[in-house]
């Protein structure tokens, strides 16, 4: 091909404004598919991507500020204009989103990751779901247990079974070796496409979810109880004010009892292996066994005479709800034990010891309320089945999927640390698909300029087109929450439109 034209680019880069003289070629033959088709030199990719005003490089550096130093974008924007590079606020964002773009697409064809796939045999895949706003798309994720590797990232509008055994397909398609198994929550939808979609391989059930919602009658009561026992606990800041006023010893004993009052009061406990009421009565109680040892001694000042009088009608008034919320948690403690399988038993025997302890569980007298709480513990294991013991019997097979909800919170913490939010934006979900992997990626691993030019522009405008549809149904989604009248009444006209042409 002959040099048809030459065409100048300007390109703002880190080490200033760059100007490009690119020959553009183009072949000549009419009886050729690609005639008068213009052909880029193969360098300019290096440089920039088509129709943009900055350099890979400028690029590559918001990505390591954002996610390596945790900078909002405008403190990005501060640190590129004391190096000389000349932009827009806006723009931040906006190249933030291309090096999200450009490295999650990369890290589909990295070489060492398809290596390091292939040195194992196999993967165990690890299935979870991320969901911010209840209604909106959830963000699902792929990844493997044995390399912590995403394998893949992408925003479903529900959970439908149909949709994830598409996307458990695709992941499967794509890998360079078996599944060795499928590790997830027990969600029904979820459950249903693993087996469609990976016939015959195991599929690990997570334990901890397990016991979270075998155990849910009894965190109820707890919670129930818990919110009863605090209720009996208000004074204490009575004891406080009049503590405050006084400057000597007495009054430093008065406030520390109310401080480790408030302390348990404050203190809460994660389901299912806590529980936070029960905790928070055990710990009252050692308060006032304290306090009670003081009257042995010639007797606590008044106001802890009054805080003991207010913590031992609490615990009596509260007393009667704790039998079932021990017991609970007795049960939960059991079935921990045993499926922790502290001696390293098989498969076969951790199954006979927990139906062994499910059969005495349900013949175990109790009363009415209990008696329901152990047959929702019961009906849950039924459900889940032997789901819940292919971990004993595969290697490197984890008993639970915490390590993808850690995963999950590592995102989460980095976009509230970066942009100040309380909580993750509702974004990560729509841009979660190449935010994820980026994220991840960029704070385990060095990222070059050659990776980011290593994808292909069809590939890049096909991915950036994706993203723009799901960014226009959230807009629109948006826009008739704040004016759904203005938002309908388009909507009418366009359809009006629509008639008239028929």
């Amino acid at each position: 091909m002959s040099v048809a034209y030459t065409k100048k680019r300007k390109l703002m880069t880190r080490r200033g404004l760059v100007r490009l003289h690119l020959s553009i070629r183009r072949c000549e033959q009419a009886s050729c598919a690609c005639f008068h088709h213009p052909y880029h030199p193969e360098a300019e990719g290096h440089w920039a991507l088509p129709e943009q005003e900055f350099g890979l490089d400028v690029v590559l550096r918001v990505g390591q500020l954002r996610y390596r130093e945790h900078r909002s974008c405008t403190e990005i924007h501060a640190q590129l204009e004391q190096e000389s590079v000349t932009l827009a606020l806006r723009t931040t964002q906006n190249l933030l989103a291309q090096y999200d773009l450009l490295l999650s697409l990369a890290l589909e064809t990295l070489p060492e990751r398809t290596a390091k796939l292939t040195a194992q045999g196999r993967v165990i895949l690890a299935v979870d779901g991320l969901q911010p706003d209840v209604g909106h798309e959830v963000l699902w994720v792929v990844r493997d247990v044995l390399s912590g590797t995403i394998l893949c990232a992408r925003s479903l509008l529900s959970s439908a079974r149909a949709e994830l055994r598409a996307l458990i397909e695709d992941v499967a398609a794509a890998l360079p070796v078996p599944v060795a198994a499928v590790l997830s929550d027990g969600q029904s939808s979820l459950r249903d496409a693993v087996a469609q979609a990976l016939p015959g391989v195991p599929h690990q059930l997570c334990q901890f979810h397990y016991l979270r919602e075998a155990a849910r009658p009894l965190w109820e009561a707890d919670r129930h109880a818990k919110k009863e026992l605090r209720k009996r606990v208000r004074d204490v800041r009575g004891i406080e004010r009049s503590a405050e006023q006084q400057a000597d010893a007495a009054g430093e004993v008065v406030l520390g009892y109310c401080a480790a009052v408030r302390s348990a009061l404050t203190d809460d406990a994660r389901p299912p292996l806590a529980f936070a009421g029960l905790r928070l009565a055990e710990r009252l109680q050692q308060i006032h066994d304290s306090l009670a040892t003081l009257g042995k001694k010639g007797g606590p000042p008044p106001p802890l005479k009054r805080l003991q009088g207010i913590l031992e009608r609490a615990l009596a008034s509260s007393a009667p709800l704790w039998p079932e919320v021990i017991q609970g948690a007795q049960w939960v403690r059991q079935a921990t034990a045993i499926l922790n399988n502290a001696d390293n038993a098989s498969a076969r025997t951790v199954v006979r010891r927990y139906t062994k302890w499910l059969r005495i569980l349900e013949q175990e007298h109790m009363p009415d309320a209990l008696r329901a709480s152990a047959q929702h513990f019961l009906r849950v294991t039924r459900s889940y089945g032997n789901a819940l013991f292919h971990c004993y019997r595969i290697a490197d097979l984890p008993r639970t999927n915490n390590a993808l909800e850690q995963t999950f919170g590592r995102v989460r913490y980095h976009e509230r640390r970066a942009s100040g939010r309380k909580v993750a934006s509702p974004s990560l979900v729509t841009d979660g698909s190449v935010r994820v992997p980026a994220s991840l990626y960029t704070r385990a691993e060095v990222v070059t300029v050659p990776m980011l030019a290593s994808v292909p522009h069809e590939r890049w405008r096909a991915r950036r087109a994706e993203l723009e549809r799901q960014h226009k149904a959230r807009r629109q989604r948006c826009r008739f929450r704040k004016h759904p009248e203005r938002y309908l009444a388009l909507l009418e006209r366009a359809a009006a439109k629509l008639t008239l042409l028929s």
